[in-house]
């Protein structure tokens, strides 16, 4: 199969189980929403993916991509595979970015795995860092992490995770660490991108507003199992877990009256609060 299958994917650290049998497919294009509350086993799912977990973690099931077995493969064989197949954008771009390494060489490492020529790479980085909207790509490209405002350095991570046309994009809660302005124009642009993509896109969330503009499916996630699943609209609509209900209502505070108590996850779901 094309795309990416996730099967009975299970992920535990000593005695806690992080991710409890999960499965799901993202078929080539396709933007999926993974939704929960903190500690719910996001992450940890995207990491799974990548192949980053910690060396302590045990992990059992199946991750293919196009066909592919993620979870046989070596270190040196995921390396190869992150950044050219498999792109990521991460939370926090400050502690995934190296602080002391040129913004343009980081990009240009991601691409040395097609060993394209120096000037080569030099023009597809300064082609990518415009492409994702940053001022004066020449000057970006010789900037320092630390150079660069919070958005710029999320439209790096993006540059980064896109360049090599991956067949999987996993983007992990993006745009959390960015002001409300900042995040509508790095969605929008992420939202570009991805409408010209045949990429399969994995978009993980706790704010349900960021994932209505980007995603088409959604997966909702609690304690480590996805305990409901559908087209975005009509889980929005017509949801049908206690969980899920909990999370529509706890994120629309402008319904509730003045000096009425906002909902909590606890109203609707008792395990929210076990």
């Amino acid at each position: 199969m094309k795309g990416l299958k996730v099967n009975n994917l299970q992920v535990s650290f000593r005695d806690r189980q992080a991710v409890n049998g999960i499965s799901f497919e993202i078929p080539p294009g396709a933007r999926v929403g993974l939704i929960g509350e903190s500690g719910s086993g996001k992450s940890v799912t995207a990491l799974s993916l990548m192949g980053l977990l910690d060396e302590g973690a045990r992990v059992s099931g199946s991750i293919c991509l196009d066909g592919e077995e993620l979870l046989s493969q070596t270190d040196r064989q995921l390396a190869q595979l992150r950044g050219e197949k498999i792109g990521m954008i991460f939370q926090e771009p400050m502690t995934a970015l190296d602080p002391t390494m040129r913004v343009g060489k980081q990009v240009a490492e991601v691409l040395a795995l097609h060993q394209r020529g120096k000037q080569g790479k030099r023009k597809e980085v300064i082609k990518m860092l415009k492409r994702v909207g940053l001022p004066d790509p020449e000057q970006s490209a010789n900037a320092f992490p630390h150079q660069l405002s919070g958005g710029q350095r999320q439209r790096v991570m993006m540059a980064m995770a896109l360049i090599n046309a991956p067949q999987l994009l996993i983007c992990d809660e993006p745009t959390t660490a960015l002001d409300v302005t900042v995040q509508a124009k790095v969605l929008r642009l992420l939202d570009k991108e991805l409408s010209g993509s045949a990429a399969a896109c994995l978009f993980i969330s706790h704010d349900l507003a960021v994932v209505n503009q980007i995603c088409d499916y959604l997966l909702v996630m609690y304690q480590g199992q996805i305990v409901e699943r559908g087209p975005l609209r009509q889980l929005l609509e017509q949801p049908k877990h206690p969980y899920t209900r909990g999370l529509l209502a706890t994120a629309d505070i402008a319904a509730v009256a003045p000096g009425q108590r906002l909902p909590i996850l606890s109203d609707f779901f008792r395990g929210s609060d076990e």
